[in-house]
């Protein structure tokens, strides 16, 4: 299964619209998605390193 994610906003996609095959409307989506995976795994990281912290704090404690 998998979704068609249309990440592109108006202007991009007007511009892009024109070209034919469509290849670097494909690559511009690409980079957006990109773009905005890198803050969650930013997030996601830090969280993580928070839990390790913790729980090593936990353990020398005990």
């Amino acid at each position: 299964m998998s979704l068609n994610a249309n990440a592109q906003c108006a202007m991009c996609r007007a511009a892009l619209e024109s070209e034919e095959g469509g290849v670097k409307a494909e690559a511009v989506n690409d980079g957006i998605v990109y773009l905005m995976v890198i803050p969650y795994v930013l997030v996601g990281v830090l969280g993580y390193a928070i839990y390790r912290l913790k729980t090593k704090k936990k353990k020398i404690e005990n």
